[in-house]
């Protein structure tokens, strides 16, 4: 039996910013829908990803915006993300190479951290 995280919750304070900074990094816009006057559902996908974050208003989300810094991608290429990032006006990390990988981090617009990986080549190693 296959077991797939399918979609992770973002707190944030402004749902349409939000939705913009995700979009201008690159993710898709799935799905939006205001439900009813207390409820709005935001649901986006990074490019490549099967799992998506989702944010909204009325969800039930514990937490306060800018306390999400759990969430870590995986990327081809940390310099290419490095400068996809920049590119778009997102004040990144830059790169930090460790022996697990090669790491950037950028914040979104309330705070939530977010970590890109680029795996070692394991093949490459001895």
């Amino acid at each position: 039996m296959d077991w797939k995280i399918e979609l992770i919750f973002v707190p944030v304070t402004d749902v349409d910013r939000a939705k913009d900074f995700y979009v201008k990094v690159g993710f898709n816009a799935d799905h939006d829908q205001q439900v009813n006057d207390e409820l709005r559902f935001v649901q986006m996908t990074p490019p490549g990803s099967a799992c998506s974050i989702a944010f909204g208003t009325g969800l039930g989300i514990d937490l306060q915006p800018g306390q999400q810094n759990t969430i870590q991608v995986v990327v081809p290429d940390a310099d290419e993300a490095l400068a996809h990032l920049r590119s778009v006006g997102v004040d990144a990390s830059g790169v930090d190479d460790l022996a697990w990988g090669r790491f950037v981090t950028f914040d979104d617009p309330d705070g939530n951290t977010w970590t890109l990986q680029q795996l070692p080549d394991y093949g490459a190693q001895g």
